[in-house]
């Protein structure tokens, strides 16, 4: 199971964005109320989250993802259970994605050392030991990072990649998206 962890301030376009195209593919996610079910967006988009926290399951847990947008990524950071989730995956080799301002989350807990990630501009600072890249969204072994909301699907589609090569790709094809 993928966990999409949302923080109220999240940005919308990256999580539903990403989400769509992840569900596309069939890839089994859920979304994570960090603070209960109904979850604001930084653009006062509310959004109902399929679990809460209490309802992640290390066992079955597949990867994490984390939108970006302010203040959800700093609500992200500052949660207990969203850190335990990026440690269990960076211990088990597990999918990291983040995209906007989360990827500081993966980087401030050493996550991207040694690996491409991108950001949205300004944040580049926290991202540890990062070989920063300027693409939209990038992938690196069980990393994937966006730099921002118009990257969304294309990080979506790096993530679907990571478990079913080319179908990311195919989908953004069949949504009539023109990049990679």
């Amino acid at each position: 199971m993928l966990y999409m962890f949302l923080a109220d301030g999240f940005e919308e376009t990256e999580a539903i964005g990403s989400l769509d195209v992840i569900r596309r593919a069939g890839l089994e996610i859920k979304t994570v109320g960090i603070d209960g079910k109904i979850i604001c967006g930084s653009h006062g988009i509310k959004v109902t989250a399929d679990i809460e926290k209490s309802d992640v399951d290390f066992q079955n847990m597949a990867g994490v993802i984390l939108p970006g947008g302010m203040p959800g990524t700093t609500n992200l950071e500052n949660d207990e259970l969203v850190v335990k989730a990026v440690r269990f995956c960076m211990d088990n080799h597990l999918l990291l994605a983040a995209i906007c301002a989360a990827p500081m989350v993966l980087g401030k807990l050493g996550a991207l050392r040694g690996k491409k990630a991108v950001c949205y501009p300004g944040f580049e600072e926290h991202l540890d030991g990062a070989i920063l890249c300027s693409d939209g969204a990038v992938a690196d072994g069980n990393i994937v990072t966006g730099k921002g909301a118009g990257a969304s699907l294309v990080f979506g589609a790096k993530i679907v990649d990571c478990f079913k090569a080319g179908k990311g790709l195919a989908i953004l094809k069949q949504m009539q998206h023109n990049q990679e």
